[in-house]
């Protein structure tokens, strides 16, 4: 199954895991096919961040969010990602994509996307900022604003010292590609 398969089925199975509730963890079912694997038979980079785009959008579908961008002219927008490889995840092996929302500030979310072997361990993580953009009013939505929306009354806690370097290190890499323009 290529992405659009893998996408169609988490979609057709979305109701059936129940909606989504900041805090908690969106799961999610994958074997490495042949299509998905590099010269060295092991799930490739690529792969990694298709498959952490279907759970983030099974997060956004399973809390409304999808619905009410749609309503509201929004779009949900990457900021951008940062990926670590421990282990690598064979081909026809089963592993699991966990997905959370982590923390946000402003209108900057922070998502992780776990990969996780049969056994329990981390094969990989990919943490990822991304914002809601507002094309009517040509800004991004404050973050609370959209989970309040949503009907969730949670405050998001403090980012930890990796998450601030992240959204440090992606603050200063986008003023940089401004500037190479």
């Amino acid at each position: 199954m290529y992405v659009w398969a893998r996408l169609a089925r988490m979609v057709l199975t979305a109701r059936s895991r129940g909606p989504y509730r900041m805090g908690e963890e969106s799961r999610l079912t994958f074997r490495c096919l042949p299509t998905d694997i590099d010269s060295n038979l092991h799930l490739n980079n690529a792969r990694y961040m298709m498959l952490a785009d279907v759970g983030r959008i099974d997060i956004f579908l399973r809390a409304g969010l999808l619905g009410l961008a749609r309503k509201n002219g929004w779009a949900p927008m990457m900021g951008g990602l940062q990926a670590v490889y421990v282990r690598e995840v064979r081909l026809w092996k089963r592993f699991e994509v966990v997905s959370t929302v982590e923390t946000w500030e402003d209108t900057q979310v922070i998502g992780r996307h776990r990969f996780v072997l049969e056994d329990g361990q981390t094969a990989a993580l990919v943490m990822t900022t991304a914002g809601v953009y507002d094309f009517r009013n040509r800004r991004f939505v404050p973050i609370q604003e959209i989970v309040h929306t949503l009907g969730q009354d949670i405050q998001p806690r403090p980012p930890s010292e990796e998450e601030r370097i992240f959204m440090a290190s992606h603050t200063g890499l986008r003023k940089l590609a401004k500037v190479a323009t």
